[in-house]
């Protein structure tokens, strides 16, 4: 007896249900696990970003700069149209003065009495000096207009160059805004456990949230000269530096080496970890933040500013671990 087609299919449809629900039980059919970037291909992210920002910035502070300088020249131009624009409406005023007396009384009239009072010489010495009177109004007016167009031209070409570069000014920080969150969104993808800075570098496996506060408070001060007795916040010596930088965090050590070390817990050179304190010479008379990897920020000495250093160009007397 053969078997019916519907039951045909709905066995075999079991049958792929089951497989299916072995698959998945296996992981055959999960989706591939994809790794979250580490700190390196982070950091090698930022590095690319940065490639396309700094040129965007260096372009940036070139429009501004050249835009700074055409505002200035086209101040300068109006104030030099001002002056002229007075200048010829007043020009303009006289000659049209001169056109109403001749249109309302005629220059009949004046002719006419120059005809009968002047002698012959005189009247033309006369209608000489008319004649020069009006072409030196002409000349006048007609002078004015042409510097005046001349700097109107000049403001014109530079009021058009000064839209067009703070359009371009407007375009370069949109683009530097768009980068910057971008690198913002990548350094906050960042391990909570790594610390960036500026001045140190890039510290992984921070596990103490005030060893990571402490370390990017000494790092931030790297540059700052040392000062004998100075806790900060702009010079510092040796433990003035690792008793700011744990005040930060929310910790109090005392300004002075010895005190520190017992105030802090023992650790070994092997177990140190980033944001320990790091004491030099039999005599503690040093301290340091140690960064890992034989790092340390530190103030080292009256002439050497706050600086990142290697451990091992002193004698390590060993490590305590604040907190």
């Amino acid at each position: 007896m053969s078997a019916r087609p519907g039951g045909l299919r709905r066995a075999a449809h079991r049958l792929l249900v089951l497989v299916a629900a072995a698959a998945l039980g296996a992981g055959l059919l999960a989706a591939p696990a994809h790794a979250a970037p580490t700190v390196d291909e982070l950091e090698a992210q930022i590095d690319k970003k940065w490639e396309q920002l700094e040129p965007t910035i260096e372009q940036y502070n070139k429009v501004r700069a050249q835009l700074k300088v055409n505002r200035q020249k086209s101040t300068d131009l109006q104030k030099k149209i001002e002056p002229l624009s007075l200048q010829s409406e007043l020009a303009l005023n006289r000659v049209g003065d001169l056109a109403s007396r001749y249109y309302m009384s005629g220059p009949s009239h004046d002719i006419g009495a120059l005809l009968v009072s002047a002698k012959p010489d005189t009247l033309t010495e006369q209608l000489t000096v008319l004649d020069r009177l009006a072409a030196q109004e002409r000349k006048q007016v007609e002078g004015v207009l042409a510097v005046r167009a001349k700097y109107d031209g000049e403001k014109q070409k530079l009021d058009a160059l000064i839209v067009t570069q703070t359009r371009q000014q407007n375009e370069l920080a949109a683009k530097k805004k768009q980068i910057d969150a971008e690198i913002k969104q990548l350094e906050a993808s960042m391990p909570k456990t790594t610390v960036v800075t500026a001045a140190c570098p890039t510290i992984n496996g921070v596990v103490s949230a005030a060893a990571r506060t402490a370390i990017r408070t000494a790092c931030g001060k790297v540059g700052k000269p040392y000062v004998w007795g100075a806790t900060g916040p702009n010079s510092f010596d040796c433990s003035g530096l690792t008793q700011y930088a744990y005040k930060a965090a929310g910790i109090s050590l005392t300004h002075h080496t010895g005190d520190q070390w017992n105030e802090g817990k023992a650790v070994s050179r092997a177990d140190a970890r980033p944001g320990d304190l790091v004491f030099f010479f039999s005599g503690l008379s040093h301290v340091g933040l140690y960064l890992g990897n034989n790092q340390m920020v530190h103030a080292p000495r009256a002439g050497k500013p706050v600086q990142v250093s290697s451990i091992n160009t002193m004698p390590v007397a060993g490590f305590r671990r604040p907190g």
